[in-house]
């Protein structure tokens, strides 16, 4: 793999192509390094402490611009979830402890500990990413859905309390209740490929 200086260092930007092929064999290799040393727990913290280790910027070079239902989109959303968390557990988790009231089901799958509060969301979050390493990828991979579906009917709550008080306001956390609920469905969808030998 080029470092990031050395990419820095190219003319242009990489070919599509190239960058697809760099993604996929990236994405692979760091799974199925991972789950063939999955009863390392140093190895397994390193891979779910990835971001924090080359920057979210060198990770969405990466496979950000991998298609959803492959396993760099799936793995990239994943990653994102974790950051986010990472950078605003207050907020998240007030906004999971709205959703919990009406997406009861998915709380479930998702996994967070009672009361819900930041450290739980960050031990979640950390958990999901473990598993993509030591279990099951397809499992990992709904209960970050649910954890999205989850934090979409907070925000869909929150949207509608903040209605009277700031409308552009609603409408930003009415649009971001959307995309969640778009990469819930992403993400199980990419759970089903990984069933069927498919995620690649």
């Amino acid at each position: 793999m080029l470092s990031p200086a050395q990419a820095d260092e190219l003319p242009g930007d990489l070919d599509p192509a190239l960058r697809s092929e760099v993604a996929h064999t990236t994405a692979s290799a760091i799974v199925h390094q991972g789950r063939r040393g999955g009863d390392d727990p140093e190895l397994v913290a390193r891979l779910v402490g990835l971001v924090e280790a080359e920057g979210l910027d060198v990770v969405a070079a990466m496979w950000a611009d991998s298609p959803p239902r492959t396993l760099p989109g799936a793995l990239w959303r994943l990653y994102v979830l974790r950051e986010w968390v990472r950078r605003d557990p207050q907020t998240l988790a007030e906004r999971f402890r709205l959703g919990v009231t009406a997406a009861p089901v998915h709380e479930v799958v998702a996994g967070v500990a009672e009361p819900t509060g930041p450290a739980e969301l960050r031990d979640m979050v950390d958990a999901v990413l473990s598993g993509v390493y030591t279990g099951d990828l397809a499992v990992a991979l709904e209960r970050g859905a649910a954890f999205c579906r989850v934090l979409a009917t907070g925000a869909a709550f929150d949207a509608d309390y903040l209605e009277g008080a700031d409308a552009s306001a609603a409408q930003r956390l009415t649009r971001g209740a959307s995309s969640l609920v778009r990469t819930a469905d992403e993400l199980e969808e990419a759970a089903g490929l990984w069933r069927a030998e498919r995620l690649d």
